[in-house]
């Protein structure tokens, strides 16, 4: 069991860069990968989609790659352009400021420099290499394992929490068998009770009155829908054990959990066991919301 959700980062240098590969990942329905990079290394986003395609299945994820001057100060440009653009709203902003009397600070060329995408140290002129490519993609490798191994701890600590899940409703389905002898003749006592007093009060057909009972009885028993959930608890225990996506089967298959725990409230017809029914849909949508982070 993977989780959805993952984390890994690493920093490398060479061919006079430092470069760092950050990713990381949340739920998702399917697979939506994001690469932020610099331009000129947009010639590795084929590749990237490709690896990471042949690793994951499912996910909301972002990839990122920085790369910079390898330590050199002479390698820290300023984008003019956004420069010009900072400028122009600081006057703005004085000039505003100004026309409705209020007075603010001085601005100094270090607040400036410190202003977001005023400099850059991304700059490289001569474009990606086959030398920059081989460093930058092996790099990639190991950020991308590190990042599939981190999916995978987590999906262990799922596959512990899910299995408990799994454990509780089983106790749960012992203690409705526990009870239902108690369930059946306190239901056979009601019914022999209204029936004594509608035989006392109209001319009925005691035939007939037992032939309905009967269909009550019929109607009112849980042992399908016991069934299917000892059936569901099984097969729930061998989606965890496999190591293969699963996410969208246990999905479903919480929602059928989920049907026959309602079905076995609408028939209950009896207080313990409604009770022990509710319980059970609590343990079904905290498992639910378990395996929403389950690829």
């Amino acid at each position: 069991m993977k989780s959805l959700t993952g984390y890994a980062s690493l920093e490398n240098q060479g061919e006079g860069l430092r470069w760092q590969w950050e990713l990381r990942s949340v739920n998702g329905k399917g697979l939506d990968l994001r690469i932020r990079m610099p331009d000129w290394c947009s010639g590795l986003e084929a590749e990237l989609r490709k690896r990471v395609g042949a690793a994951i299945s499912r996910g909301n994820m972002t990839l990122g790659l920085r790369i910079y001057s390898d330590g050199s100060s002479a390698g820290i440009n300023v984008d003019s352009e956004q420069l010009d653009r900072t400028l122009d709203m600081l006057a703005m902003v004085q000039e505003r400021a100004a026309h409705r009397g209020l007075s603010l600070g001085p601005t100094s060329a270090a607040d400036v420099l410190g202003m977001r995408g005023i400099l850059s140290e991304d700059a490289r002129n001569d474009g990606l290499t086959d030398a920059i490519s081989a460093c930058l993609l092996k790099d990639f490798d190991f950020a991308l394992n590190a990042f599939v191994e981190s999916r995978a701890a987590e999906g262990a600590a799922l596959s512990g929490v899910i299995t408990r899940h799994l454990d509780t409703i089983a106790d749960q389905l012992t203690a409705i068998r526990a009870i239902l002898p108690a369930r059946a003749e306190a239901q056979a006592e009601v019914l022999r009770a209204g029936m004594a007093r509608l035989l006392e009060t109209e001319q009925l057909d005691a035939g007939r009155l037992h032939q309905e009972a009967a269909v009550l009885a019929v109607k009112s028993d849980v042992t399908e829908e016991l069934d299917r959930l000892d059936a569901h608890v099984a097969a729930a225990r061998q989606l965890v054990a496999t190591d293969v996506p699963i996410g969208r089967k246990f999905d479903f298959l919480c929602q059928e959990f989920n049907r026959e725990a309602n079905t076995l409230c609408s028939k209950s017809q009896h207080s313990g066991l409604t009770e022990l029914g509710l319980e059970m849909k609590v343990t079904i949508d905290q498992m639910r919301e378990q395996i929403q982070n389950v690829e």
